[in-house]
């Protein structure tokens, strides 16, 4: 499979449990402010490196579903970021398709760069990362810094998806 192929068949299982939840619970999540949502994201993100850690999951849940979690709060943060309250009454769906757009569009400009080089990392390399773009959100979202040289907190989300994206493909794809 190519990668297209693989990110948009996460996508769309991402895209479904998010509509589904959005039909049993509404847009409750827009209450949410973007540090709570980021702490959300950083809960989901520190579970899965416990888990990864210790191989012990008392739970139960599996470690997928908590990179779905990722994908979906990260991709609610940018809706909640760049789309206005009415956008998202009247439209969520085209708002969440609007930063997966984003998102993907940003994959494939990396992905060109590095050439495709996630495909040689490990799972547990995706928890890091996912966890160094949430403590730099954190950073900034608790200073309110003017940046200096960072790319900021929506494309530090953007990266988020994808790295959990690119776990979920690596998962599927281990023997």
């Amino acid at each position: 499979m190519n990668t297209e192929q693989q990110y948009f068949e996460i996508i769309d299982h991402c895209k479904d449990l998010f509509l589904k939840k959005n039909h049993d619970y509404g847009t409750s999540w827009t209450v949410f402010r973007l540090p709570s949502l980021t702490d959300q994201i950083y809960i989901k993100a520190k579970r899965i490196r416990s888990i990864e850690d210790t191989q012990v999951n008392l739970v139960g849940e599996n470690i997928e579903g908590e990179y779905i979690g990722i994908i979906n709060y990260s991709l609610m943060a940018l809706i909640l970021a760049r789309c206005s309250e009415n956008q998202i009454q009247n439209d969520l769906l085209e708002c969440y398709n609007q930063q997966v757009k984003l998102c993907y569009e940003t994959m494939l400009k990396k992905n060109h760069d590095y050439g495709e080089a996630w495909r040689e990392m490990r799972v547990p390399s995706f928890t890091d990362m996912i966890l160094v773009k949430l403590l730099r959100i954190k950073q900034i979202e608790d200073h309110q810094k003017e940046l200096m040289a960072s790319e900021g907190i929506e494309n530090n989300y953007i990266d988020c998806v994808n790295y959990a994206i690119f776990a979920l493909i690596k998962l599927k794809e281990k023997p």
